[in-house]
Parts: C-alpha cells; sequence; structure tokens
C-alpha cells in the first residue's frame, strides 16, 4: 500500500471518528460549552513549563481533531489555529468555534506539509496524544512543526509512549507492533478509543512506529533544540487500553508488566533556536 492510500484509509477513519466523537461521555462537549477547559493537567503542566502562560502567544495546534483541545487554549488567551487532514473534523471545529462564541481558524492540511503561509507564524506549535503513530514521515513532520515555528518558539509534544503500542496482552506479556522503524503496518480495528460499544464501517487503519530515540533525531535534523524528554508511567485515561491497563485509586492509568510499571506516555519539549546576527 503507498503512503497515499494509507492516508486515505486513515483518513476515512478519522472523518467516521470526527462526526461520532462529542455525541459520547469521552469529548464532553456540553461540559466545554458550559465553560470547562478540555486539557489534561499533563498538557497544561508542559505547556507552562515550556512558556509559563499562553495568553497572547500564536498557537498551532497540530492533528487537532474536532478542536475541543484548541479551543481551550484559546480560552486561556492563545491566538489559536488548528490543523487537521480530516475535512470533517475541520468542519466540526469551526461549528463547535461559532457554537462557543470563540475566534480560532481551522485549516485542513498533512501535518508533514503545512501551507506556505503558516510558515514563522507561532510562537508555540502542539499536539498531544494520538500522534506520531499515525505519521509515515516523522522527520517531514517536526521540519514542519519547525517551519511553522517563529525563532524562539517552542514545540509541545505529548504522545503514548512507543512501548505500550508494541502491547497485545499483558498476561502473558505478547507483543504485536514494533517498537520503532516507521514501517507502514495494517491494523484491524473496528471501534473506538473513545467508546467500544459501537462498531466502526472503516474496519482498518495503518499506523507507523516511531521510537523515542527516531523521534528526538528527528527533531534534531529540523533544528530543533531538546529541552525536555520525559517519559511518564501514568495517563489519566486508558486510551481505548482498558483490558490492558490498570486503573489506581489515584485514578490514574499504569501498565505493569511482571510487577513493574513501564512507561505509557512521553513529553518533549524543543525550542527553535533564535536567529543571531552575522
Amino acid at each position: 500500500m503507498s503512503v497515499d492510500d494509507a492516508t486515505e484509509l486513515n483518513r476515512a477513519r478519522w472523518d467516521e471518528l470526527a462526526r461520532r466523537h462529542g455525541q459520547d461521555s469521552y469529548y464532553d462537549v456540553d461540559g466545554f460549552l458550559a465553560g470547562r477547559l478540555m486539557l489534561t493537567t499533563r498538557e497544561r503542566a508542559e505547556m507552562s513549563a515550556a512558556v509559563g502562560t499562553v495568553s497572547g502567544l500564536d498557537l498551532l495546534h497540530v492533528q487537532c481533531h474536532f478542536g475541543l483541545g484548541t479551543l481551550s487554549w484559546a480560552r486561556l488567551g492563545a491566538r489559536v489555529t488548528g490543523l487537521d487532514f480530516s475535512p470533517v473534523a475541520v468542519e466540526r471545529a469551526r461549528a463547535l468555534a461559532a457554537t462557543a462564541g470563540i475566534d480560532a481558524r481551522f485549516v485542513q492540511a498533512d501535518a508533514q506539509r503545512l501551507p506556505e503561509d503558516l510558515a514563522g507564524s507561532f510562537d508555540v506549535v502542539f499536539a498531544s496524544y494520538g500522534v506520531l503513530p499515525w505519521i509515515a514521515d516523522v522527520t517531514a513532520w517536526m521540519i514542519a512543526a519547525a517551519t511553522a515555528l517563529r525563532p524562539g518558539g517552542t514545540l509541545v509534544l505529548i504522545d503514548g509512549h512507543p512501548l505500550i503500542q508494541m502491547i497485545d496482552t499483558v498476561d502473558p506479556v505478547r507483543f504485536g507492533f514494533p517498537y520503532q522503524g516507521g514501517g507502514a503496518h495494517r491494523l484491524p480495528s473496528t471501534s473506538s478509543y473513545a467508546s467500544s460499544a459501537t462498531a466502526l464501517s472503516t474496519t482498518e487503519t495503518v499506523q507507523y512506529p516511531h521510537g523515542l530515540g527516531e523521534i528526538v533525531t528527528a527533531a534534531a535534523h529540523a533544528g530543533l533544540h531538546l529541552d525536555a524528554l520525559t517519559e511518564h508511567l501514568d495517563a489519566a485515561n486508558p486510551e481505548g487500553r482498558g483490558d490492558q491497563l490498570q486503573h489506581g485509586p489515584d485514578d490514574r492509568w499504569r501498565l505493569i508488566l511482571a510487577g513493574q510499571p513501564v512507561p505509557v506516555q512521553y513529553s518533549l519539549r524543543a525550542t527553535l533556536p533564535a536567529r543571531h546576527a552575522p
């Protein structure tokens, strides 16, 4: 399968998810419209560590889905642009912004090839949860993010750890996906991470394994300076892996292998160095 064919297969999946999401308890649209922020503690902490407050900053949210996170950053004072490759997601995001009365721009585009008019326009590029496994060329993704930043701007990326992508079963431990390498892998999938109750008409996706070394190297190749890479042993929700992760009394989810917790998420912060006059 070509990359273009894989992209269209995945786009069909995300078009369907964009139509359905928000009609479930996972995406609390009513809560958002009532004034709640749809950002996790980890997202806000990583952004605070990177830039302090987003108020007054130009923020590009890559792979924004139907805009709840993007519009939450706008509520905190950022001037936001959301980008997604799904036209259905972009349409829903624009409608949600209008309903909420929030000024925001949403663009349909491939995160590996941003529109030229976005170049050098942002103080922050942000992406979180379910990001790079959908990307065939992680270096192109990082170059696009770096290109969108102004000198001195910051990338904030939070994603599922490559280790958790590998796991098929916990007891016994079985691996069904590579740690790294970037090769395309067709995966059967008939349900959404937001709900397993309703079967989807799109029955498979194409995903790509990227190890942490490959991700950091791609950021460096794009000219970004790594500020922090943190591996996290817990998550706010199981992201469709409730049969593998354990739910603790602290309301956090963990992956326990042979009695030990292993990373389930990572966060990366990187800066585009300011240009210096010769």
